[in-house]
C-alpha cells in the first residue's frame, strides 16, 4: 500500500511538472530535495561574420539543497580557438520565496543569481554570462501551470566585466543589460498516466530578450523546441534559436541546442 502511494504520488507530481522544464530558461520551480542532477549541453551555432560554426559544450551538475534552494555549477567549453577548450565556468542558486498551490494548478516565485569567469576573447555587443562574459546576474521568476500548460517569465540585470587575465572589457561597449524572457509549454503525451515510467513529449516556444543599458541596443530570439522526460530521470531536450531582431552585434545568434541530462533521486537525504 505504501508503494502504491507513492507511485500514484510520483505520478501526480509528474503530470503536474514535466512541462516546466524549459529548454532555455529556468523555471520558479526546483530541483527535487536532494537530487543530483548531471546535464550536458551543447550548441552548434552558424558564425555571422565568418565561415563555419561555433561549437559550444556545457557539462552541469545541479544540486536540490531543499524545496526553497537549489544550486549548479557549470564549466563552459568552445572551440572558437579552433580546438575545444575550457574557457570558465559559473555558480547559479535560485530561491523559491512563493508556492500557491491548487489541485490542477499552481503559482511559483523565485529568485536568482549567477557568477560566472571567462578568459576568452570579447567579441560581440550582446552580453552572455553564460560561456561568453566573466560577470554576473540578478533577476526574477514567475511560473504559473495549469494542467498540462505552464507559462513562465523573468526579467535580470547582468553585469559584464574583464574576462581576465588578457581581455579588457572593451572602452565605450555597454557593460551592463536588461534581459526577458517568456516560456510556453505543453505536455503532449501521454495524455493519461498510467506508470512513472512513461515517457512525456513536451513541445514549448520560447522568447529571449536583451536590452543594453547604456545605449538601448536590443535583440529578441525564439526558440521552438521537443523535450523527451524518459523514466521520469533522463531527459532530452532538442531546440533552434532563431533571431528576429537586433540592433547590436552578436557574434553566433542562429543555431541548435541539444540537451541531456539525468537525475539521480535522494543523493543528499
Amino acid at each position: 500500500m505504501r508503494k502504491l502511494t507513492a507511485i500514484v504520488f510520483l505520478t501526480a507530481t509528474l503530470n503536474a511538472g514535466a512541462q516546466e522544464l524549459f529548454v532555455m530558461t529556468e523555471p520558479a520551480s526546483n530541483v527535487p530535495t536532494g537530487s543530483v542532477s548531471a546535464r550536458l549541453g551543447q550548441s552548434l551555432m552558424k558564425e555571422e561574420y565568418d565561415s563555419g560554426y561555433n561549437h559550444h559544450m556545457m557539462p552541469e551538475v545541479t544540486w536540490g539543497i531543499n524545496k526553497d534552494w537549489m544550486v549548479r555549477a557549470t564549466a563552459y567549453i568552445s572551440n572558437r580557438n579552433t580546438d575545444l577548450v575550457t574557457e570558465g565556468g559559473g555558480f547559479y542558486a535560485k530561491y523559491r520565496f512563493l508556492s500557491v498551490d491548487d489541485l490542477h494548478s499552481h503559482f511559483r516565485m523565485a529568485a536568482f543569481g549567477r557568477y560566472s569567469f571567462n578568459n576568452a576573447d570579447i567579441h560581440q555587443e550582446e552580453i552572455e554570462t553564460m560561456g561568453h562574459n566573466t560577470g554576473f546576474e540578478a533577476g526574477l521568476v514567475a511560473t504559473k501551470l495549469v494542467n498540462k500548460t505552464a507559462i513562465s517569465s523573468s526579467v535580470s540585470y547582468e553585469k559584464a566585466m574583464d574576462n581576465k587575465p588578457d581581455y579588457d572589457f572593451p572602452e565605450g561597449q555597454a557593460s551592463t543589460a536588461m534581459n526577458y524572457t517568456l516560456s510556453l509549454g505543453r505536455l503532449m503525451y501521454p495524455k493519461t498516466y498510467t506508470s512513472y515510467k512513461q515517457t512525456n513529449i513536451n513541445l514549448m516556444v520560447e522568447l529571449l530578450g536583451q536590452t543594453l543599458a547604456e545605449n538601448g541596443k536590443s535583440y529578441l530570439d525564439v526558440v521552438p523546441s521537443v523535450q523527451f522526460i524518459i523514466n521520469s530521470q533522463a531527459r532530452i531536450d532538442l531546440a533552434y534559436r532563431q533571431e528576429l531582431y537586433s540592433s547590436m552585434v552578436r557574434s553566433a545568434p542562429n543555431g541548435v541546442y541539444l540537451k541531456l541530462e539525468y537525475t539521480f533521486f535522494n543523493l543528499t537525504n
